[in-house]
C-alpha cells in the first residue's frame, strides 16, 4: 500500500497527486500541507494546494502542465474540467544549455554474454528473421514461419519468426523510402543470426530496389527469394531457411561489454503514476546505461511537445539543438499539413488515468530519458551510433514507434505502462507497470514493477534491481512476456498516397 495518500512532487507544485481514491470532506496531509478535500478524487488524480484564480498557470514536476479555466479552490479535485493547455502554434526556440548531470562513458568492465556476428555487432538473441518486401507476402510467410518452427526445433537458435505489414507496393515517394528503410534496419538487425528476404516478384520494394537501400550485406546471413520465381515457395523456402539455421547455429554467446547494448525507450497507456515510477526508473537505467558507453534511444516526438525545451537544452551541442529544433517543428508541420490541432493529446485512457494536458504527459514521459545529454536526433529509418541518448523521429502510436526504435537497433525496448498492454516488438519487450495493482492483475503483460516506489521501496534500490533485471534479459536468462507469448509486431509510418 501507498506510504501517504498524496504525494507532492516539488515544492513549487500547486498540486498533489492522490495515491488512492479519496473521498469528498477527507483530511490530508503532506510536506507540512494539510487539505480538506473538496471532491471524491480518484487515484492518480490531482488535487489543488492552493487557491487558483481563473487563467493562473497550473504547475506540477516544477513546471507548469496548464492554465486554470475557472477559479479553483485548495482542496478541489483538478482536472480537465478546470484546466486546459496552454500550447498553440508553432514556438521559436533559443538554446540555453544547462550543466550536464550525465556523460557519456566509453568504455565498461561489467559485461554480458551475447552474439558477436562478423561485422563485429552484438545480438543479445540469436534468431532467424523472414522479412517480406511486401505485404502480399504476409500469409507464406506466416506459414513458412511455422513449419519452419516444426522442422527445425531443437536446433540452436533462439526461434524463426516473421513480421507482417501492409505495404510494399502502391507507396510512393516519402512513404515507399521509408517502408524500405524500416525493413532495411530489420535486415540489418544483430538479434537476427540470419534472416530471409521474401519478395513477390512484381511489386515496387521488388528484391533488387530494396537491395539500393540495404546496401552490403553478407550473403551467409541474408538470402533472397522471390516467392514468383518458384513452383513451390513454402519448400523453396525451407531449403533456404536450412542454410541459415545452420549459419546462424555457429554463434554462441560471449562475454561483451554491457556498452554495447542499444536500448529503446517508450510508454503507452500512461497514467499519471507514469511520471512518478516506471518513466523516471527507465530514466535512471538510461544514465546507469549510458555511464557505462551504452545508447538509449528516445520516440514519441509529439508527446515532446510541452517539454522539448527542456530536451533542447541538454543537447550536446547547437548542432544537435538545431537539429531538435527541426525535429519537433516538423511533427508540427506535419499536424498542420492535416489541420489537425497540434496539441490533441492525451488520449481518453491517459484522461482517465489522471493526465489532464499534453504538458503534463510530455512531462512525465521524456523522465525516460534521463538526466543525460542528448548526442543525436536520427530520422525516421535511421541508425543509432553515438553513445548517448539518442532522439528518434517518430509518432506517440505504440507500434509504429516500437518498429522505429528497433530499426534503429534497439536490442530491446523499455515499455512503461499505466494502464496495461500485451504488445510486443521484434525485440525483447520490457513491460514495466507503473502501479502494483496492474503488476497484480496483469502477469501475462507487465515484466516489472515500478509501482513499488509508491509503497515506499528507494528509487536506487529498484533501479539496481532493474538494471540488473534488464543484463538477465539481454543474457537470455530471462524472456520477456512478449517473448513467452509470442506477441511480435510491425508497424510503418505511412502518411501519403496509397495507389
Amino acid at each position: 500500500m501507498p506510504v501517504a495518500d498524496v504525494l507532492l512532487i516539488n515544492k513549487m507544485d500547486d498540486v498533489v497527486v492522490a495515491l488512492r481514491d479519496l473521498k469528498f470532506g477527507s483530511i490530508v496531509e503532506t510536506e507540512g500541507l494539510r487539505l480538506s478535500l473538496r471532491d471524491d478524487v480518484p487515484i492518480g488524480h490531482k488535487i489543488a494546494v492552493r487557491d487558483i484564480k481563473k487563467g493562473d498557470k497550473v504547475t506540477k514536476y516544477g513546471f507548469t502542465i496548464g492554465v486554470s479555466t475557472r477559479d479553483i479552490r485548495a482542496g478541489e479535485w483538478v482536472h480537465t474540467h478546470n484546466i486546459s493547455t496552454t500550447l498553440s502554434g508553432l514556438l521559436e526556440y533559443k538554446y540555453e544549455p544547462v550543466e550536464l548531470e550525465v556523460r557519456p562513458g566509453e568504455k565498461s568492465d561489467l559485461t554480458f554474454p551475447g552474439y558477436v556476428r562478423k561485422n563485429g555487432e552484438v545480438g543479445i538473441r540469436n534468431e532467424i528473421w523472414i522479412i517480406n518486401t511486401v505485404g502480399c507476402c504476409n500469409k507464406v510467410a506466416e506459414r513458412l514461419a511455422q513449419k519452419a518452427r516444426e522442422r527445425f526445433v531443437g536446433r540452436n537458435i533462439d526461434g524463426i519468426f516473421q513480421f507482417s505489414h501492409p505495404h510494399g507496393c502502391s507507396q510512393l515517394g516519402d512513404d515507399h523510402l521509408r517502408t524500405q528503410k524500416i525493413l532495411a534496419g530489420l535486415v540489418c538487425h544483430p538479434n537476427a543470426g540470419g534472416v530471409l528476404v521474401m519478395g513477390l516478384g512484381c511489386e515496387n520494394n521488388n528484391i533488387e530496389e530494396f537491395k539500393r537501400v540495404l546496401g552490403p550485406y553478407d550473403p551467409e546471413r541474408v538470402k533472397f527469394l522471390a516467392i514468383q520465381e518458384v513452383e513451390d515457395e513454402i519448400n523453396a523456402g525451407l531449403k533456404v531457411l536450412e542454410e541459415l539455421v545452420a549459419y546462424a547455429e555457429g554463434f554462441t554467446r560471449t562475454p561483451v561489454p554491457v556498452g554495447c547494448l542499444k536500448v529503446g525507450l517508450k510508454c503507452g497507456g500512461s497514467d499519471a503514476f507514469s511520471g512518478l515510477t516506471a518513466n523516471p526508473l527507465v530514466g535512471v537505467f538510461s544514465d546507469l546505461l549510458v555511464k557505462q558507453g551504452g545508447i538509449t534511444m528516445l520516440t514519441e516526438v509529439p508527446e515532446m511537445f510541452g517539454a522539448e525545451t527542456i530536451l533542447m537544452n541538454r543537447a550536446i551541442n547547437e548542432e544537435v539543438f538545431v537539429k531538435i529544433v527541426q525535429l519537433i517543428n516538423g511533427f508540427k508541420d506535419y499536424f498542420l499539413r492535416y489541420n489537425q490541432v497540434i496539441y490533441e493529446n492525451p488520449s481518453p485512457g491517459n484522461k482517465k488515468g489522471g493526465i489532464s494536458t499534453l504538458e503534463e504527459k510530455s512531462l512525465g514521459c521524456i523522465q525516460k530519458g534521463g538526466r543525460g545529454p542528448v548526442v543525436d536526433v536520427l530520422a525516421y529509418g535511421e541508425r543509432a551510433g553515438k553513445k548517448g541518448l539518442n532522439l528518434v523521429e517518430g509518432p506517440g502510436n505504440d507500434m509504429v514507434a516500437v518498429t522505429a526504435l528497433v530499426a534503429a537497433g534497439a536490442h530491446l525496448v523499455l515499455f512503461t505502462t499505466g494502464r496495461g498492454t500485451p504488445l510486443g516488438g521484434p525485440v525483447p519487450t520490457v513491460k514495466i507497470s507503473s502501479n502494483s495493482w496492474l503488476a497484480e492483475h496483469k502477469k501475462s503483460w507487465i515484466d516489472f514493477d515500478a509501482g513499488k516506489l509508491l509503497e515506499g521501496v528507494p528509487m536506487k534500490r529498484l533501479a539496481g534491481e532493474f538494471f540488473d533485471y534488464v543484463l538477465r534479459v539481454a543474457s537470455g536468462e530471462i524472456r520477456t512476456k512478449n517473448e513467452e507469448n509470442d506477441y511480435r509486431e510491425i508497424a510503418i509510418f505511412k502518411e501519403g498516397v496509397t495507389l
